[in-house]
């Protein structure tokens, strides 16, 4: 059995001034939006600071002025961002940002990259860049090009794994495994002290949780097949310092680190990943909306470097 498991991520900021995601929406709108892209709610959480939903495929996650959604499988995360364009309207849209990375089964996608941007295209100017090697492990970001300047403060982290340790495998595809005995494989409680736990135990296998604690927020997606084995975190919380604990349970061959504004990522870098991993990539750029990007490719053993590559959004030809 084949899954995608590799994310489109989206994440849209508003003014708060003129809508608040947190209490002007309803969750039908929240249903209808996930329902675009061919998911669906499975359950809710919330705090004060934020919402949290559990999708069929992956997580959104609501603040008072923004949303983060990712989504998965053979979903097309896109028409979701269109929805909430053409429902809530542009003048109160302030920026928005929408990465897709390299899928494993990428023949399977009802859209490439190249497709989704030309439909972003339609309301919104933006710049779109490579980062990562065109023949490995990649992550593509678009963002709208409209003078916004992100916070400083304003950090993201992604932890993305792949080829976890047989064992890990192994234990993850356990006929019959409980949400609570993945809880405590993954190490959560030692991982995310104080933090809420929203999981969901797919079936065959394949597990989700989201986490919050006030405006903080942590999701793992485990797609643990082990011909094609994939597990993300996504967070704002510093996952490099995490990183440790994260690799000691997956173990996996290789692995992606992708940050945004953590202007310390090499120094922490060379501090938290473990010794036998090195990286076989490293870009960073400063994009025109002021977030400042890191993404690093970890295997064994080889060691180069290679540069963001922007792409021009009007050609035909770039698309995969």
């Amino acid at each position: 059995m084949f899954f995608e498991g590799s994310e489109k991520k989206a994440e849209v900021f508003v003014d708060p001034k003129q809508l608040c995601l947190l209490t002007d929406i309803s969750d039908d709108f929240w249903a209808a939006l996930v329902n675009c892209c061919n998911a669906r709610i499975l359950s809710t959480m919330r705090n004060q600071a934020c919402k949290a939903f559990l999708l069929s495929e992956s997580s959104l996650f609501v603040w008072a002025d923004r949303f983060v959604i990712l989504t998965c499988g053979e979903t097309q995360l896109v028409n979701s961002v269109e929805y909430f364009i053409q429902k809530i309207g542009l003048d109160k849209l302030v920026h928005f940002t929408y990465q897709r990375k390299n899928e494993y089964f990428s023949h399977a996608q009802p859209s490439c990259f190249g497709d989704d941007i030309k439909l972003l295209s339609r309301y919104v100017a933006g710049k779109a860049l490579r980062f990562g090697e065109m023949d490995s492990h990649h992550n593509y970001v678009f963002h709208q090009d409209n003078g916004f300047r992100a916070s400083p403060d304003h950090k993201t982290y992604e932890l993305l794994a792949y080829q976890i340790s047989p064992q890990a495998s192994e234990k993850l595809t356990t006929p019959g495994l409980t949400a609570c005995q993945i809880r405590e494989f993954l190490q959560l409680e030692h991982l995310l002290p104080g933090f809420t736990l929203d999981d969901f135990v797919f079936k065959p296998y394949g597990y989700s949780v989201n986490a919050i604690n006030r405006h903080k927020y942590l999701t793992i997606h485990v797609t643990p097949q082990a011909n094609s084995s994939y597990v993300s975190v996504e967070s704002n919380l510093n996952l490099i310092e995490r990183a440790p604990l994260i690799l000691e349970i997956l173990q996996p061959a290789s692995f992606d680190l992708l940050s945004f504004n953590e202007f310390d990522f090499q120094q922490q870098a060379s501090r938290f990943i473990p010794d036998n991993y090195i990286s076989k990539s490293l870009v960073k750029e400063t994009l025109s909306n002021n977030y400042q990007v890191y993404f690093a490719n970890y295997i064994l053993p080889q060691h180069n470097f290679t540069r963001a590559t922007p792409l021009d959004i009007t050609d035909d030809n770039h698309a995969l």
